[in-house]
């Protein structure tokens, strides 16, 4: 698939998650991990019951929510759907994260916005953060 690059060669939706904070492994998935169409069903889907937060304590209420989960003391890799146009069809990609608790305001810095979808490492934890009307959800979901 041809990827559109800055100068550097490197693809932009790699600058993307660089400009968050986060550095690029690959994109070596676990068996256990679903689709990014499933993924994004379990986000959007009818039976979802996010927390709700407000804008200033996004980064708190998310950091709480992970700890353990999806980053642990000892391993802050995780998979992440880069937060770019058409970041879907590149898929999940496997990241560290140095760069502390705020991961949801990186991302608004970088993006406008603060949506995305992560992974834990095994494949089986969901994390997301969506924007519905004027409030901000975290979603939590974990496939079987």
């Amino acid at each position: 698939m041809a990827t559109a690059t800055h100068d550097g060669g490197s693809p932009r939706w790699a600058e993307t998650l660089e400009a968050c904070g986060l550095t690029v492994l690959g994109n070596e998935v676990p068996a256990t991990a679903p689709s990014v169409l499933a993924a994004i069903h379990a986000v959007a889907g009818i039976n979802v019951e996010p927390a709700v937060s407000a804008r200033g304590e996004l980064d708190r209420q998310w950091y709480a929510l992970i700890s353990g989960s999806l980053r642990t003391p000892s391993n802050d890799e995780f998979f992440i759907l880069p937060p770019v146009k058409g970041g879907s069809k590149i898929g999940w990609v496997r990241v560290k994260d140095s760069g502390g608790t705020d991961l949801p305001s990186r991302v608004a810095d970088a993006t406008g916005s603060p949506e995305f979808l992560t992974l834990s490492a095994d494949g089986r934890n969901l994390f997301a953060i969506s924007v519905e009307d004027d409030e901000y959800w975290i979603v939590v979901h974990t496939f079987e």
